[in-house]
């Protein structure tokens, strides 16, 4: 499989540069622009306008700006899109949903498997303990990491409400006088240090007894093989837009 990386020059670029001759898969050219840019093994083109080579699918992990210029090029030149990164606006979800009937995407607010088998886990563990536990989340990450709450915390929550059952609110933080705890919330705490690649902790506190979902990433590795694995798997697809659930489907 020959990948277009865009984002090339960051952590998670380096990291599918580095998983994806491992799994016999060849970055042919990359997109990214800083003042003093690493070696590359490969061409690293500062638009994605100016790329030549053929590629079977891109893979970004950039960030949300230019993203729907992004879009329009691959789409043009009919590469399959692996979106990995977060923050995205209404009116990126909006573009992204536009371009889904005439190219493939694939998307997801975090590529590991682990990640998404706890998504699964929490949404079970909200539908059996019902509406006598409250559900609280802490994500924690690296001090350079720009959005808060992460995509992924908020990919937790969105799994915790679907167990619920619905009308639940996201409550992001508290501060001050905030009252007693509503049954309606779920709440959604942001930790910033250090170089903590990322940690994700679901509690479900009821009467007399906790129960707690966690996952912790050890390295960025696990994101870049998410990464290549969806690559793999939106290839031959019909245009759409699909996620991790779409992916474990075929496993489950």
């Amino acid at each position: 499989m020959n990948i277009l990386l865009i984002g090339a020059y960051g952590r998670m670029g380096r990291a599918v540069s580095e998983a994806a001759p491992v799994q016999g898969h060849t970055v042919v050219c990359g997109v990214d622009h800083m003042p003093f840019p690493p070696p590359m093994s490969y061409p690293v083109y500062e638009n994605l306008s100016g790329v030549t080579e053929k590629a079977d699918v891109a893979i970004d992990f950039s960030s949300p700006y230019g993203l729907e210029e992004r879009l329009g090029i691959c789409a043009a030149r009919g590469f399959p899109l692996v979106l990995g990164i977060t923050g995205y606006s209404q009116a990126d979800d909006a573009a992204i949903r536009s371009y889904g009937s005439r190219m493939t995407i694939f998307r997801s607010e975090n590529l590991s498997l682990g990640v998404n088998l706890l998504c699964m886990l929490v949404k079970r563990a909200a539908k059996i303990l019902g509406d006598g536990f409250d559900a609280e989340i802490v994500e924690r990450h690296h001090n350079q990491k720009a959005d808060a709450p992460s995509g992924t915390a908020l990919l937790l929550a969105k799994s915790v409400a679907e167990g619920f059952g619905g009308g639940k609110e996201f409550v992001c933080g508290r501060k001050g006088m905030t009252g007693a705890r509503k049954q309606s919330e779920i709440g959604i705490h942001s930790v910033r240090g250090g170089t903590i690649v990322g940690e994700h902790e679901v509690m479900f506190a009821g009467g007399d007894e906790i129960l707690t979902l966690s996952h912790s990433a050890q390295s960025r590795k696990i994101f870049a093989l998410g990464a290549l694995r969806a690559a793999e798997w939106v290839l031959g697809k019909p245009h759409g837009v699909y996620n991790m659930d779409d992916l474990l489907g075929e496993i489950l």
